[in-house]
């Protein structure tokens, strides 16, 4: 099941650059009353039983782009987060050029 980003906290700068559902969990027990316990990631510092609403069914995925790649290992340095630019799409100045 997928889990909708509704309620979760993370430490991206923004709302909306954040993924919109967090990738497929494998549902441990059925509580009851529409509830359910989900297996999560080690290091998620939230408790692990959703509501139904928030849980989308995960179909097969019909295409290799839909697999998602396992997000790579983070950097921290002085207990930030850092990260390793591959390369830049495009680029456009703004405002006076001299």
């Amino acid at each position: 099941m997928w889990l909708e980003n509704k309620n979760i906290y993370s430490n991206r700068p923004s709302k909306k650059l954040d993924q919109k559902r967090y990738r497929p969990f494998k549902i441990l027990k059925d509580i009851g009353l529409r509830i359910f316990q989900l297996e999560l990631i080690e290091g998620w510092m939230i408790h692990n039983m959703f509501n139904e609403d928030l849980l989308t069914r995960c179909n097969k995925l019909q295409f290799k782009r839909q697999h998602m790649e396992p997000a790579s290992p983070l950097t921290i340095i002085n207990k930030e987060e850092e990260y390793e630019v591959e390369k830049v799409q495009k680029h456009r100045k703004q405002g006076r050029v001299m």
